[in-house]
């Protein structure tokens, strides 16, 4: 079905546009001595709308040598000639049936001599609204393609972003199972109970951590408890050397923040840091509201002449490309190392 004729609203748009255009003809008819204006107006008023459904055919015309197809200009021309011809001669056999129906009712003397004196007029009228009918269903065609093309585009965009989270979660798990995996291996063979005790803690986790990483986003809440469960198997290999302290100021544990944002962090924390100290430290997680935006810390000790391993920078990447997929520019990962402790802050826009 033609674009215009699938709602009654646009019909009456489209006739709107014909009314004026049929007066105009009716005028050109009554300042050629034609008709009078009452007889002009009878004639030319019915045959305009008469003509506007005809011009509807110019959206198939354009349709068979659409220019996108490379169809040549000069076959596009001659198409729209010969489109134009047709029914403008298809509208003066009209025309010469509504004059001699008005003729008959008006008692015009002679319809055949009125009939040629309108003719040219008609046909010329004609010719050109068809003309000007095909240049806008080309235009209406064009305008299509290209918000076809940009919805297109923006689905392909919202997939390569989708695809792009995926690709950053599936590196982020296999990290952290990769080193929870190495400290059962090492505890096998000096405290067996502890490596028990640390698999069912993982196994906790990893079952959360599937539950909650499907997720577009989660409340800090749960952000935070996930961070206990990794840090409570994290615990079992390094006991009192590693000690915990999270504080979230109020108001910040019902944001919302992406599921296992902080993990890289915390991981890091510990792989790089508690892990390089002999007398171990204190892993810090904060977190506080400054209007619209959340801000979470991530504070750890250090060695400064730690060996640098090959993991180093893997998970401070993985959180700033997941960010930047997530917020664009509007979220912020700082990371500095001073005093012996090394701090990463993430600032999170607030309802993005």
């Amino acid at each position: 079905m033609h674009p215009i004729l699938s709602r009654p609203a646009r019909v009456a748009a489209y006739l709107g546009v014909w009314f004026p255009l049929g007066m105009l003809l009716a005028s050109l008819l009554a300042l050629e001595g034609v008709f009078g204006w009452t007889d002009a107006t009878l004639v030319a008023l019915p045959l305009a709308i008469a003509y506007g459904f005809l011009c509807l055919s110019s959206w198939y015309v354009t349709g068979g040598s659409p220019v996108e197809r490379g169809v040549g200009a000069w076959r596009n021309a001659l198409t729209a000639v010969v489109a134009s011809f047709l029914s403008s001669a298809l509208w003066l056999l009209l025309a010469r049936g509504w004059m001699s129906a008005v003729g008959s009712y008006r008692d015009w003397p002679n319809v055949p001599v009125s009939f040629r004196a309108a003719a040219p007029t008609l046909f010329g009228f004609g010719f050109f609204l068809y003309l000007l009918a095909m240049a806008g269903s080309y235009l209406a065609a064009a305008f299509a393609l290209s918000q076809e093309a940009e919805r297109r585009g923006l689905e392909l965009q919202v997939m390569a972003r989708e695809a792009e989270l995926r690709a950053l979660r599936a590196q982020i798990d296999p990290h952290f199972l990769f080193n929870s995996l190495q400290s059962i291996s090492a505890l096998t063979t000096v405290d067996a109970a502890a490596a028990r005790r640390m698999c069912l803690l993982l196994a906790e986790f990893l079952r959360e951590t599937l539950a909650l990483g499907a997720r577009e986003r989660i409340p800090l809440a749960g952000e935070l408890a996930l961070a206990r469960k990794f840090l409570e198997v994290e615990k079992v290999r390094f006991g009192d050397r590693l000690q915990v302290e999270i504080d979230a100021a109020p108001g910040t544990e019902d944001c919302e923040v992406p599921p296992l944002v902080l993990q890289p962090l915390i991981e890091n924390a510990v792989t790089h840091g508690i892990a390089h100290v002999l007398e171990g430290g204190v892993v810090r997680i904060s977190a506080e509201r400054r209007m619209t935006t959340l801000g979470i810390t991530v504070d750890n000790p250090c060695d400064a002449d730690r060996p640098l391993g090959r993991g180093t920078g893997l998970g401070l990447r993985n959180v700033r490309e997941r960010l930047e997929s997530e917020y664009g520019d509007d979220a912020l990962l700082r990371a500095n190392e001073s005093n012996g402790r090394f701090v990463a802050r993430i600032d999170i826009p607030l309802n993005a």
